[in-house]
């Protein structure tokens, strides 16, 4: 009796789980239910009502919250993957739309260079260069906007990968508790099987299994009986307790836990792909804008009133109201006011120095060798104007030779006083340093030798000889060894003459000094450099514009350029570099190289030229007009390759005057 009241018990326990199982089952469907009208209802209105139960049927599914995990993962890497995109970009936009801006900024400086155009072209050039600038802006503007939808994406990804991994410890830990109690649920009841088909043998009298041998000796059938109903029992009881708390966890898992994280992480996927969507539209509306407004700055609208762009003119309007022919007059005319009055006729004109004929064979028989000094030649009087005043008025040539008979037996016929701008070889207007003889003029090109004399301010008869100790054409390495000095004498000078009188020039180094000038100043220097001050502006004629000059002469002089034919290569390459801070070191160690005299010339040269571009706001000079006027002056220009170099030819010096005390800060 009592083993049927236990098996009794069993079978209604059993009863009682299959009841809790049925109960989950309804909860289940309610669960199903609240899935189909809340998250389903969109698919059913579309009136894909199969696709709704596939979708709910996973959802209520052990695989739901894994599924949408997953799900979530891929939102999250899209949004991640955009944002990468609009940072490339926003990076892109950006450095165009910067670097318009600078290629506008140096259109402005070139087209108000004296150089070049003006007028209708200079004009209408500025307004196109004002069109770019605002397409510029307009770059600036979506390349801003581009960014901040990148950081906002960033930021959103992030947000939903903290509440996906939040979600993924809660759901799939539950989903994991509840397969845990059913294991254990389920290896109760096969120990509590087992037991039970044991014990009905053993009571229906089955004697397969022999006798059972204990401890005190073998047990008898109702010994071994009593004992497997009591294992049974025990086995009853906790296979009971795993079913009920199998069904606790599920039934908490059913119709709490798992719709919370199915919600949860529907909604973290809808806000992920809703925040997706709404940056990929605005970038979409951003691209439209931007595209509309360079459409508007290129061409405006007919009646459209702009701000920015008062006159409301098209590029096409701009372009085709340069005037090429109204240009040219204009330029030509702003010229009249220079035209200077007409010289009269070319006439003869008396010597003072030949007023007597008594005088001048005195003169003669006294100081042959002067006179021939201080008076054109007996020979011929006339040949240093041959080619001025014969070839231009050839009927004064019997007056010429009547000049000619007259000096030669003692006679005083009217003396040829000659051009104005010579008196003994030396410039009327003459105000520089004294002694500085001007070879005379002829029909043929000058050419000094030691057999020529002339004479000076002062009267005094001095022989012009070819140079004693040359400096131009020498190399900076020669120069070194003779002079014992590593920076050229004619270098300090000018620099010494610019620094005093020349930072506030316009123009400096940019406007050409007078030729003649720079050819004196040159001979003085090729004579004794040692003697020349020019502390003093008299000693360069008040002209630094022409000592500016003379320094250019000099390096372009040079038989081997400053910066060196041997590292000529390594300068381009380093030029060629974007990146400011790589291309200033690779410099820093170009110029480091150089040969002991190059570089210390250059030093002096680089820190003069700095404090010339201090001064730019006055003189025009800033580090890039400077660098084109001594890229190709330093580096050499003759040979052929290196012509098409220009441009890195003025970026390296353009590059060193940026960075003067970074590269000779320590020397």
């Amino acid at each position: 009796m009592a083993n049927r009241d236990s098996l009794d018990r069993s079978s209604s326990d059993i009863a009682l789980v299959a009841f809790s199982i049925d109960e989950n089952s309804q909860g289940s469907k309610e669960f199903r239910n609240s899935l189909a009208g809340n998250e389903g209802s969109q698919c059913l209105a579309a009136g894909d009502e199969s696709l709704a139960v596939a979708v709910d049927s996973v959802l209520r599914s052990d695989i739901g919250v894994n599924t949408l995990l997953t799900r979530l993962k891929q939102s999250i890497a899209s949004a991640r993957e955009f944002a990468a995109f609009l940072r490339k970009r926003s990076t892109l936009e950006e450095e165009h739309a910067q670097g318009l801006r600078k290629l506008c900024k140096n259109s402005y400086e070139s087209a108000r260079r004296p150089d070049g155009r003006q007028f209708s072209y200079g004009r209408n050039y500025e307004e196109i260069g004002r069109i770019h600038e605002r397409m510029a802006d307009n770059g600036i503007q979506f390349a801003f906007s581009l960014h901040q939808m990148h950081e906002d994406l960033n930021e959103l990804a992030t947000d939903k990968e903290r509440g996906r991994k939040q979600l993924k410890q809660t759901g799939l830990g539950a989903e994991k508790r509840v397969q845990d109690a059913e294991g254990a649920m389920e290896k109760a009841r096969m120990k509590y099987d087992g037991l039970a088909e044991d014990y009905d043998r053993a009571r229906t009298g089955d004697k397969q299994s022999g006798r059972v041998f204990g401890l005190k000796g073998p047990k008898s059938a109702a010994q071994i009986e009593e004992d497997l109903h009591r294992k049974m029992l025990a086995a009853d009881s906790d296979y009971s307790s795993k079913v009920r708390a199998a069904q606790s966890q599920k039934e908490e898992l059913l119709n709490s836990l798992r719709p919370q994280a199915v919600s949860a992480l529907q909604e973290l996927i809808s806000e992920c792909d809703s925040g997706l969507t709404l940056q990929m539209q605005k970038f979409a509306s951003f691209n439209e804008k931007l595209l509309l407004g360079n459409g508007l700055c290129v061409s405006p609208l007919k009646g459209q009133i702009n701000i920015e762009a008062p006159q409301n003119r098209s590029m096409r309007d701009i372009v085709y109201e340069i005037d090429n022919g109204r240009d040219f007059n204009d330029y030509v005319a702003s010229f009249a006011a220079k035209v200077g009055s007409k010289h009269g006729n070319i006439r003869y004109e008396r010597h003072p120095t030949l007023l007597s004929s008594h005088q001048t064979s005195q003169s003669v028989a006294r100081q042959p060798q002067a006179t021939q000094n201080q008076q054109l030649p007996l020979a011929n009087p006339f040949q240093n104007v041959s080619s001025q005043n014969v070839s231009q008025q050839p009927a004064s040539s019997n007056q010429v030779q009547s000049g000619v008979y007259a000096l030669a037996h003692g006679e005083n016929p009217c003396a040829y006083e000659g051009p104005k701008q010579l008196r003994n070889g030396i410039p009327s207007n003459h105000g520089g340093p004294p002694h500085l003889p001007t070879p005379e003029y002829s029909s043929t090109p000058f050419e000094p030798s030691a057999q020529q004399s002339s004479v000076g301010q002062n009267g005094k008869h001095s022989t012009t000889l070819s140079a004693i100790r040359p400096v131009f054409g020498v190399s900076l390495d020669d120069l070194f060894q003779r002079d014992n000095s590593a920076v050229p004498m004619v270098v300090y000078q000018c620099i010494q003459a610019v620094d005093l009188f020349g930072l506030e020039v316009e123009g400096i180094y940019r406007l050409s000094g007078t030729a003649s000038h720079v050819t004196k100043l040159r001979s003085i220097f090729n004579d004794d450099a040692t003697q020349v001050d020019f502390r003093n502006p008299e000693n360069f004629y008040h002209d630094v514009n022409s000592v500016a000059g003379l320094l250019k002469q000099f390096f372009r002089d040079l038989p081997d350029p400053l910066l060196t034919r041997e590292h000529y290569p390594g300068f381009i390459e380093a030029a060629r570099i974007d990146d400011d801070i790589t291309r200033r070191d690779s410099l820093h160690a170009n110029i480091n190289s150089l040969p002991d005299p190059n570089y210390a010339t250059l030093r002096a040269l680089t820190l003069h030229l700095n404090r010339v571009q201090e001064h730019s706001s006055v003189n025009r000079m800033n580090a890039g007009n400077l660098a084109i006027c001594f890229g190709p002056t330093l580096m050499g220009s003759s040979s052929g390759p290196n012509i098409a170099d220009a441009g890195w030819q003025v970026r390296v010096i353009d590059t060193i005057l940026q960075n003067t005390y970074q590269i000779f800060d320590d020397d």
